[in-house]
């Protein structure tokens, strides 16, 4: 099945006291990758997250944004250092007297000072956040999931038409290949004649022509271009990702192009391999954007 690595996706699950947004993007990767950022207090449901994306996602770079809002996110305490603010206040007054200062000390140097009074905030577990946050990804997962599969339909019916033209580009390949030995019988025998006055070899001629006959014989390559164009196209009918699959069908679909252009000594041909090679590089760019 033909899936686009490229889509979006997004979820808000609320209930009474939380509310969660979940946003996805994925992008094109060799490999799958999935980077999350939640808020700490949800850390621990990384690993949980990331198996419920990659049931989905196969493969591509996904950015996943978790945000929350609502109250018990966490608990604040109060925490006073009375012993460190009784020590520092017979300090002061021990200045005091040695110097003979009148300055007093007001409540505030003492409750202004961080290391005297602090606020520490304490993650509180939550398992009904907790569940609503998994749905939530799970939702926007099936969002993402549904645009990655229609970005691939139209990804699959791009496929199918450069395939129809590259396939076409072949069977004129294929009409064209057995007239190539006979326009080089056809030539040579001419310039033998020019040369020769009209008095010429047959059986040299007839060496001649199988030699080159031998060297650019393309039937077998036209037989694997066939071949590979059909697995090509039973591969974007398959379930499951198809994008490794069919970059390599390309790479042989290109070696088998490249030594028909190696073969070629044929204005004809030339001109045809120089076409396959065109599509072949327009299907190469529309894989690197399939699951």
């Amino acid at each position: 099945m033909v899936v686009s690595m490229t889509g979006f996706g997004r979820s808000k699950v609320e209930s009474e006291q939380h509310s969660v947004t979940v946003e996805m993007k994925s992008v094109n990767h060799r490999f799958s990758e999935c980077y999350i950022r939640m808020p700490r207090q949800l850390l621990k449901l990384e690993d949980k997250i990331k198996k419920q994306v990659s049931q989905s996602v196969k493969r591509g770079k996904v950015d996943i944004f978790i945000t929350i809002s609502g109250e018990g996110l966490v608990h604040k305490n109060l925490h006073i250092d009375w012993k460190l603010i009784q020590d520092y206040y017979q300090l002061v007054n021990k200045v005091k007297e040695t110097f003979s200062l009148h300055d007093e000390v007001q409540l505030s140097h003492l409750l202004n000072r961080e290391e005297f009074v602090m606020v520490e905030e304490m993650e509180e577990e939550n398992e009904e956040l907790e569940h609503l946050v998994l749905k939530a990804v799970d939702e926007a997962v099936l969002d993402l999931r549904r645009m990655r599969e229609k970005e691939g339909e139209l990804l699959k019916n791009d496929f199918l038409t450069h395939l129809q033209n590259f396939e076409l580009s072949v069977g004129e390949l294929t009409q064209h290949a057995p007239e190539v030995v006979n326009l080089y019988r056809e030539r040579l025998r001419k310039r033998i004649v020019e040369y020769n006055e009209n008095s010429f070899d047959e059986s040299r001629i007839l060496t001649e022509v199988a030699i080159f006959a031998d060297k650019s014989d393309i039937t077998e390559e036209l037989t694997r271009l066939k071949s590979h164009i059909q697995y090509f196209h039973s591969t974007l009918m398959n379930e499951g990702p198809v994008g490794r699959k069919l970059d390599f069908m390309i790479q042989e679909m290109n070696r088998e192009v490249n030594t028909i252009g190696s073969k070629a000594n044929d204005s004809f041909i030339a001109t045809i391999v120089v076409e396959l090679k065109s599509t072949l590089e327009k299907l190469r760019e529309q894989v690197q954007n399939v699951e």
